[in-house]
């Protein structure tokens, strides 16, 4: 029931990008562009300033970007309370998660689904993008949502959330507040994540993609989530790459700080997978709740 030009404008919003919001809408960036005008005719208002690259609201845009909200809140808590009364949900949904996933994004949204749909069970699998696949392919898990890139002739991958990768280290380290360039990576200590990892592999890859040899940098060790890295950064000089949703409340509380890379940045978005073919309608259900958190 969400005005679709308001949906566009909303997915723009957040994004900050008209390409990154026709591919997640699956439309061409003109038919955006498009949406985006006709909304800025009926306003007469400007929603969006370019700067170089890049675009960010304008005051205007700001104001409808809030109301988009509402009404995009108020929607979904009608269609899903209407839905309820009209329907008896009962089963069981498996879901994998990769680890960034299954601790800071999705319990925030299982609790609400299960406020909606008490008499559907889920059970919640953690582990790495890989382990998922193959859980998913054996038929273990009904779906999964992981943070690699990844690809499967067996599966459908559909996006599920925007990331951001970041470079963090210790508060008071002696490089805070000071931008890196891409080889001063080479004088660094780092922390990775394990082999298997999405988040890991991703990171490699972009980081390749900028003619930086993964062999040569100092890597001295390898943990196998974010809580741990994060810990054993707080005791040390070593910085890692991490997901931005994992590092909120540190950087709120002023225990990690980002350091910046000069032209340089990890965006990313988490995906869900599922096998081909029909699915049932426990995940219909839930994949269409999720788009609207």
């Amino acid at each position: 029931m969400f005005d679709y030009r308001l949906k566009v404008f909303y997915t723009v919003a957040s994004r900050l990008s008209f390409t990154r919001a026709s591919e997640e809408l699956n439309i061409s960036q003109p038919a955006v562009t498009k949406h985006i005008k006709e909304i800025e005719n009926q306003l007469n208002t400007k929603l969006f300033d370019r700067k170089g690259t890049s675009i960010q609201l304008t005051r205007s845009g700001i104001v409808l970007y809030e109301y988009a909200e509402k009404i995009r809140n108020i929607y979904r808590d009608l269609e899903f309370e209407i839905h309820q009364l009209n329907s008896e949900h009962k089963g069981k949904l498996i879901i994998g998660a990769s680890t960034t996933v299954a601790q800071y994004i999705l319990p925030e949204i299982l609790a609400k689904f299960h406020s909606y749909y008490r008499d559907i069970k889920i059970e919640l699998l953690i582990y790495n993008t890989e382990v998922i696949s193959t859980l998913l392919k054996d038929g273990k898990i009904d779906l999964g949502i992981i943070e690699g890139e990844s690809q499967s002739a067996y599966f459908n991958y559909e996006i599920f959330k925007a990331d951001e990768i970041v470079l963090v280290a210790k508060a008071n380290h002696p490089l805070v507040n000071k931008t890196l360039n891409l080889k001063n990576l080479y004088t660094i200590d780092l922390i990775f994540r394990e082999q298997g990892s999405g988040t890991q592999e991703f990171i490699q890859n972009r980081i390749k993609e900028k003619g930086i040899d993964i062999e040569n940098l100092n890597v001295i060790m390898q943990l196998g989530n974010s809580e741990s890295i994060k810990n054993y950064l707080l005791h040390s000089d070593c910085m890692a790459f991490l997901s931005i949703s994992t590092v909120l409340n540190e950087l709120k509380n002023n225990t990690l700080s980002i350091i910046d890379i000069k032209n340089f940045s990890i965006e990313r978005n988490f995906h869900y997978i599922l096998p081909k073919g029909d699915q049932s309608e426990l995940i219909k259900l839930f994949l269409k709740f999720i788009s609207y958190n």
